[in-house]
C-alpha cells in the first residue's frame, strides 16, 4: 500500500510539472505572446502537446480547475510526453451547442463532466459485478459492498427515523457512492476531482435541498409546510411573522450552501497543499525532494482517509436535513402529548431525531 502511494504521488508530481524550458528559447519567448504560451480560455493549458513551462501557482490552478482540455501520458509532437493534451472541443467535432432563439447552451463535455461520467461508469460497473456474485453468507466484494449500505442505512435510521429511512436509503446509497468515487478518482494522476468544482457540489446539494422539500411537505401537507416559516410563531404573535418568515426561508438555503461549500473546500484545499509541497521541488531545489515527497505523500494518505470522510459528512448531513422536516411534522401535530410521541414513528424515533437534527436554519 506504502509503495503503491509513493508511485501515485510521484506520478502526480511528474504528470503535473512539465519539464524546464531552454532558458534561451524562454527569454526569446518573453518578448512576444506565443500562441501556445499564453493562458487557455477556460483555465487549460494550450491545445498545443506538452513542452511548455508554468508557474507553480499556474500549475496549480490548472490542476484544480475545469476546462475542455484534458492532460494524459501519450506520445505527442513527435515523442511520449507527460501531458499530452486532448482537447474536448476538438474531439466532440466542436463543441455540443443548442442554440435557442437569440440564447445558446453549450453542452460541450469539460474535463470534470468526463470525471463525472467515468465515475458513474465504473461505480455501475462496480455494483453490477458485486450484485451478481450476492449470496445468503455474502463475502468478498459484494460483502463490502454490502456493509457500506448498511453503514449507510445506518446514518439514515439514526438522523431519519426506522420508520421513513429506508425511503430515503437508495438516495443516501446513490449520494455516498457517486461522492465517494470521485473524490478517489480525482487522487489518481492525469484525472481531475470534479467535486472540487463548485459547480458540482452546488448540483449535488440541490437534490438534497429538493428531497428536503419534498418530504417536508409531504409529511407536513402545504399547509403544515407553510406554517412551519412562521418559526413556530403562533397567530396571537403574528406581529413577529415578518420577522420569523424571512429568517426561515433563509434558513432553508443555508443547508444546501453549507453542503456545497464544506464538500468544495475540502477538496480543492487538500489538492492545494500535495501540489504546493510538490512545487517545492521546482521552486527550490531538487534536494528538498526527498522531503517535499515524504510530507506530500503524508497529505496524499489523509486525503485518502478525507475522500471516505467528506462522502460520510455529506451523506449525513443530508440525512440529518431530511430527517429535520419529519420531526416537525411529529412535534407539530403532537405538542400537546406529554410524552412527545410522533404520529408518523415511535418515540424513540422522535426523541432521537430530535436530538439530532434542529428544528429550525
Amino acid at each position: 500500500m506504502t509503495l503503491a502511494s509513493v508511485a501515485l504521488v510521484l506520478g502526480l508530481a511528474l504528470g503535473q510539472h512539465a519539464p524546464a524550458a531552454d532558458p534561451h528559447a524562454d527569454a526569446a519567448g518573453h518578448g512576444e505572446p506565443a500562441a501556445h504560451g499564453e493562458a487557455a480560455p477556460h483555465g487549460e493549458a494550450s491545445a498545443h502537446g506538452g513542452g511548455h513551462s508554468a508557474t507553480l501557482p499556474e500549475t496549480m490552478m490548472h490542476h484544480v480547475a475545469n476546462g475542455t482540455v484534458m492532460e494524459l501520458p501519450g506520445f505527442c509532437d513527435g515523442g511520449f510526453k507527460w501531458n499530452c493534451e486532448i482537447d474536448l472541443v476538438k474531439v466532440t467535432g466542436g463543441g455540443w451547442k443548442i442554440h435557442l432563439g437569440q440564447a445558446t447552451l453549450d453542452m460541450t463535455p469539460s474535463k470534470h463532466v468526463v470525471m463525472m461520467l467515468l465515475s458513474a461508469v465504473i461505480l455501475t460497473v462496480m455494483l453490477v459485478l458485486a450484485a451478481r456474485k450476492r449470496s445468503l453468507v455474502p463475502r468478498g466484494f459484494y460483502n463490502f459492498v454490502e456493509l457500506l449500505v448498511e453503514f449507510v442505512r445506518g446514518i439514515a435510521i439514526a438522523n431519519i427515523g426506522k420508520k421513513d429511512a429506508d425511503r430515503f436509503v437508495p438516495y443516501l446509497c446513490t449520494a455516498f457512492f457517486f461522492v465517494l468515487t470521485m473524490n478517489l478518482l480525482g487522487l489518481v494522476p492525469f484525472m481531475a476531482t470534479a467535486t472540487a468544482n463548485v459547480s458540482v457540489t452546488v448540483a449535488l446539494a440541490l437534490f438534497t435541498f429538493f428531497i428536503t422539500q419534498y418530504a417536508a411537505i409531504k409529511s407536513m401537507g402545504v399547509k403544515g409546510y407553510l406554517a412551519h416559516m412562521t418559526g413556530g410563531v403562533p397567530p396571537s404573535l403574528a406581529w413577529l411573522w415578518p420577522i420569523m418568515i424571512p429568517v426561515e426561508f433563509l434558513g432553508l438555503f443555508t443547508k444546501p450552501f453549507a453542503l456545497t461549500v464544506r464538500l468544495f473546500a475540502n477538496m480543492v484545499a487538500g489538492h492545494f497543499v500535495i501540489l504546493a509541497l510538490l512545487g517545492l521541488i521546482f521552486a527550490v531545489s531538487v534536494w528538498v525532494a526527498p522531503v517535499s515527497v515524504a510530507l506530500a505523500l503524508g497529505i496524499f494518505l489523509l486525503e485518502l482517509f478525507v475522500a471516505f470522510v467528506q462522502a460520510y459528512i455529506f451523506t449525513m448531513l443530508s440525512a440529518l436535513f431530511i430527517g429535520a422536516g419529519l420531526v416537525h411534522h411529529g412535534h407539530d401535530e403532537h405538542h400537546d402529548d406529554d410524552h412527545g410521541h410522533a404520529g408518523h414513528g415511535e418515540a424513540a424515533h422522535a426523541s432521537h431525531a430530535a436530538g439530532k437534527a434542529p428544528g429550525h436554519g
